[in-house]
This record gives structure tokens, C-alpha cells and sequence, in this order.
């Protein structure tokens, strides 16, 4: 159960959109309300959808237990040792099976995958926010050649919405399929991996009920962890799906949203 003094045990909070600001850092503000959480005797946890190389951006906020929960839940980081702690990749075969299904459904979806090592980028796949110069380029077939934590499809015609209920209605529950763009960007991960599933598993070794966890998030692959969460807060620019879901409205990232309602909640 929650602590005597009313505090959660864990604070589980998305980065982008959440406690990173538009300019792609964390605010002091925001970095000295983490630090006051953990060592009140809280641990955070970020738990967010991108991949690896980008989660290692504002690792040193993470905490002194040095846990991090990326690529959708895909992936759990060891920041402290610079190691895997728990990694739940695509089966290659269903990997591959997936993007026969999209293609076929819709044929000008392009593909890329996440894995520890960086993006491997199919020659379609045109997502310039996303796609580093040097990274590697197969064809479908050599995409799943390593452990792949996230398969990414795009489409450049499709609103974001429209193009995941036909991806949805195309694999049929074979993956679990998100997205928390602006553009048409799907991110898939393997059966049963989500934010909250990957948390849940985390919590538990540490002992943590769901009731003993706050968690903030502002687009749709947030929804499972925050359905999860005993305490849950969507940000003032949230997704409307995110702001329904919710227990909670935090101020905006920009505003320090999260740190501002820990500051709170912890009576910092």
C-alpha cells in the first residue's frame, strides 16, 4: 500500500511531451525535484518509447537506482552497469510476418527496427526527425538479423489515427502496435510488451503495488501505464484519449508539469 505519509513509492513519468521540455532538456527546476523525490525514499523510473540512443540523452536524471524503461517497454536499461537488465524483443518470424501483413494492407507503409545497437532503416522509410545520417539500410528480409526492441512503420499519407486502426485491423492482436508522433509513425512492439507491463514487472521486484505508483504520460502508448498506475496524470497538452483516460490534468511540460505536482505530492 501507499506509505503512511500518503506518498506513491515509484514515480513512473514518460519523457517526451511529459518531463522533457520542446527543447529536449530537463529544466534545473525539474532536475532538483527528481533528486528531492529519490532521496525522500522514491524511486523514479522514466519509462518512455524511444529508443535507447535517445533515452541515454537525460539518463543522468534517472536516479541513483539507475533503472530506465525504454522503447515502449521493450527494453530495461541498467544505466549504472551500461547494460541490459530485462530485454523482450520481436520473435524474428512474427517480425517479418508483420510487415508482409502491413505491406500487403497497405502497401506504402515503409519500415525501420530499434535495436540496442541503433536504427536499421529500409530504403522507403523517409522519417527525417527520426533517422541519423550513418545508420544502417537493409531490405525488409535483413531487418530482424539481430534482437529487435521496436519495429517501426510509416506512412506519409495517413493521419496517424487512420493508419493505426487499419495496422490494427491488418495484424489482428498478432503485436501490440502504438504510436506517440505527430506523423503517421507506428511503433510495434512484441505480444504483451507495453510501458505498464514492462513497469509492472520492475515494480515487482521492487516489491511495489500498483496503488504505490504515480505515473504521468501525454500520448497514447502512455494509456497503458497510466491505466495501470494507481495514481495517474495526463499533461495539459495531452492527447485527448490520454487526458480521458487520466485521474489527473498536470500542468504543461513546458511548465514543469511533473515536477510541479511531485513538488506536491511530496511536500518538497
Amino acid at each position: 500500500m501507499v506509505e503512511a505519509s500518503g506518498r506513491p513509492k515509484v514515480v513512473a513519468t514518460d519523457l517526451d511531451g511529459t518531463l522533457v521540455r520542446s527543447d529536449g532538456t530537463v529544466s534545473p527546476y525539474t532536475a532538483d525535484v527528481l533528486a528531492a523525490v529519490e532521496a525522500a525514499g522514491a524511486v523514479v523510473v522514466f519509462v518512455t518509447g524511444r529508443p535507447l540512443r535517445w533515452a541515454e540523452e537525460v539518463f543522468e536524471h534517472v536516479g541513483q537506482h539507475g533503472l530506465a524503461v525504454v522503447a515502449n517497454g521493450a527494453l530495461v536499461w541498467d544505466v549504472g552497469r551500461h547494460d541490459v537488465h530485462l530485454l523482450r524483443p520481436i520473435e524474428a518470424e512474427l517480425g517479418l510476418e508483420a510487415c508482409r501483413l502491413l505491406r500487403a494492407a497497405l502497401p506504402d507503409t515503409a519500415f525501420a527496427v530499434e535495436t540496442l545497437h541503433g536504427i536499421t532503416v529500409e530504403e522507403g522509410f523517409r522519417d527525417r526527425h527520426r533517422v541519423p545520417e550513418g545508420a544502417r539500410r537493409s531490405p525488409v528480409a535483413g531487418l530482424f538479423d539481430e534482437p529487435v526492441v521496436k519495429l517501426l512503420a510509416l506512412h506519409e499519407e495517413l493521419a496517424p489515427q487512420e493508419f493505426w486502426d487499419l495496422a490494427e485491423e491488418a495484424l489482428g492482436g498478432r503485436l501490440v502496435i502504438t504510436w506517440s508522433s505527430s506523423s503517421a509513425l507506428l511503433e510495434i512492439s512484441a505480444p504483451g510488451v507495453t510501458k505498464a507491463s514492462t513497469l509492472a514487472l520492475l515494480c515487482a521486484d521492487l516489491g511495489v503495488e500498483p496503488d504505490e505508483v504515480i505515473a504521468f504520460g501525454d500520448m497514447p502508448n502512455d494509456l497503458p501505464m497510466l491505466s495501470w498506475a494507481g495514481t495517474s496524470y495526463a499533461m495539459a497538452d495531452a492527447h485527448p484519449t490520454v487526458t480521458e483516460a487520466a485521474d489527473h490534468v498536470a500542468p504543461g511540460h513546458d511548465e514543469d508539469g511533473v515536477a510541479r505536482v511531485l513538488a506536491g505530492v511530496f511536500d518538497l
